[in-house]
């Protein structure tokens, strides 16, 4: 009896131990999945910032985009050209969400096997709180092409931003809808294009008639089975390959589009488009093309009272670097980087970068050696530029990104500092640890992302992560952001001439839509104020004529400007 006894004691005791331990499993287990869920669906949260100025945070704030070529090699001329981004309030609740462009694997084209997962282009929503939320299946803009650059403008006037995306074959046009998502409608608008490489493209109202028109650069005409004899450095480069005309659509206002090209006068017979910008720098009230194009001479298309178009590259000395050559040109911005109120010129190349001052009279003089840029930028490949005033002080400074032409290797962003005085300095390995890593640069985008005054920026290298850059210090001086609207003129105020004078400094600019090498930059216009605590006067010039006159403006806000 007593022996029966124990054995059933140590049963129990047995079954005990079993349960308890599945017990625990079962704990472990609803903590895990507990711990899982709560990782998968946690609440990004910026980090906190940095002694840098510039602070790489893209993956931190829900920004996983990678750039693809289609493959893992570089292997032609096309992967080494894309891609772009560009910042956009595409739902209007007052932040800046983000698209970025990507290449694709393509059949023939790219010499490896079709991947499980193809890549595509992305948009991401700003979440208002310092993050962002991957959209692209719900907004619809993924899209199957390769893609180049993208370009931002209202082309029907409805308050909502649309997209255009220039291709390694035909171009998209997707339509805002005003809800969160787009449509393709490209067809019907007809500014698809044919089988042409489009790269840079921009829109603008060429004949102020208050409808964003559109103009196209296209590169070249490649063929992926052409083998060239001698081909040293990788592959062929573009002068093995006849150039693409470029195009101009005319706004229709009914949402279709028509080609102008040869009425307005654009004879594009030799040029293989790169970086197209737009901008009135004789201050006539038209406003004018800028054609960086590579291997050739650039294009000057001065507006003719919106009645056609003289290229004046040549006679404006805008056609070639200071060295009368026909550098690789890439990218164009403008803005007024001396305080003289006239539009100058940046052009970044494969060589030393050209800095055009505006001296009136339709005449630019090359300024990239006496300014202190040709040096610095000279021992890198320039891509994508773009005027920025990062630190607030009044004064427009330079960002650049570099990465070679024909291989993955990378290279140092570098930001050139304006100091007031037509000189520019190269502070980039003082600007943050993000300036000491190479990678292969080629589109990007500035703007205010997190509306705390100062310039944010987003880098697209190729084949690579993209790096999100925040502005940690640049608020420290004062700031306004101007928000155009326009009524009479197009509504995103494109062409609208601003001058703005605080504490005696005066600065000029005009609303753009592209900026430096297939991106766009924020829709808002953004001033430096230094430490001045009151702007004196805002002056705006509308591209519809009228002027508009603010006076006594604070400082530090986000101000929204509707044209009278």
């Amino acid at each position: 009896m007593l022996m029966k006894m124990n054995y059933f004691s140590n049963s129990n005791d047995n079954r005990y131990y079993v349960l308890l331990f599945i017990f625990l499993l079962i704990i472990s287990g609803c903590q895990y999945n507990n711990n899982s869920s709560k990782t998968k669906n946690s609440k990004l949260t910026p980090p906190p910032a940095t002694d840098d100025y510039f602070q790489e945070i893209g993956k931190e704030i829900g920004i996983d985009f990678v750039h693809s070529i289609g493959e893992k090699e570089l292997n032609n001329i096309i992967e080494s050209s894309g891609g772009g981004a560009a910042f956009l309030d595409y739902d209007q609740d007052g932040y800046l969400d983000l698209y970025v462009t990507s290449g694709t694997w393509i059949e023939g084209f790219c010499k490896e096997e079709k991947p499980e997962k193809m890549p595509h282009n992305h948009l991401y929503h700003n979440n208002g709180d310092g993050t962002f939320e991957d959209v692209t299946d719900k907004a619809g803009v993924g899209g199957h092409c390769y893609s180049m650059g993208v370009t931002v403008g209202d082309y029907n006037n409805d308050g909502y931003p649309d997209l255009y995306l220039s291709n390694y074959g035909p171009n998209v046009l997707f339509k805002n809808n005003g809800n969160g998502t787009f449509s393709d409608v490209t067809k019907k608008a007809n500014v698809a294009g044919g089988k042409e490489c489009s790269v840079g493209a921009v829109w603008f109202d060429y004949d102020n008639d208050g409808k964003l028109d559109l103009y196209v650069g296209n590169y070249l005409n490649f063929d992926p089975n052409y083998k060239y004899f001698y081909a040293p450095d990788g592959f062929p480069s573009p002068l093995a390959y006849d150039p693409q005309p470029d195009v101009l659509y005319h706004n229709n206002g009914d949402g279709t589009f028509e080609d102008v090209t040869k009425a307005m006068g654009i004879n594009d017979r030799d040029g293989r488009a790169m970086g197209v910008g737009a901008v009135d720098y004789d201050d006539d009230g038209f406003m004018d093309i800028y054609v960086a194009n590579d291997h050739s001479m650039n294009y000057l298309w001065h507006n003719n009272g919106g009645k056609g178009f003289t290229d004046v590259g040549i006679p404006s000395g805008t056609a070639f670097g200071q060295s009368g050559e026909s550098a690789i040109s890439m990218a164009v911005d403008f803005a007024d980087f001396n305080g003289d109120g006239l539009m100058d010129i940046f052009v970044s190349d494969d060589k030393y970068c050209r800095l055009y001052e505006n001296m009136g009279n339709g005449i630019f003089s090359d300024k990239s050696y006496s300014s202190g840029i040709a040096m610095p930028a000279g021992q890198y490949v320039g891509w994508s530029s773009s005027f920025i005033d990062y630190n607030n002080d009044g004064n427009v400074d330079i960002y650049k990104t570099n990465g070679a032409l024909k291989h993955l290797y990378g290279q140092e962003d570098q930001l050139f500092e304006n100091m007031g005085d037509g000189k520019f300095k190269d502070v980039s390995t003082e600007s943050g640890k993000y300036f000491l890593e190479e990678l292969v640069g080629r589109g990007a985008c500035f703007g205010d992302y997190d509306n705390d005054g100062d310039i944010d920026g987003f880098i697209v290298n190729l084949n690579d992560y993209g790096a999100f850059l925040r502005n940690n210090k640049g608020n420290k001086n004062n700031w306004v952001l101007l928000n155009l609207v326009g009524t009479t003129s197009n509504r995103d105020g494109i062409g609208a001439r601003v001058k703005l004078t605080s504490g005696g400094k005066v600065q000029t600019n005009q609303k753009k839509s592209t900026s430096g090498y297939l991106s766009q930059n924020d829709p808002r216009m953004h001033f430096g104020l230094a430490k001045n605590t009151l702007i004196d006067k805002i002056e705006i010039k509308w591209p519809s004529g009228k002027l508009q006159i603010l006076e006594n403006v604070r400082v530090n806000q986000i101000l929204t400007v509707k044209e009278p």
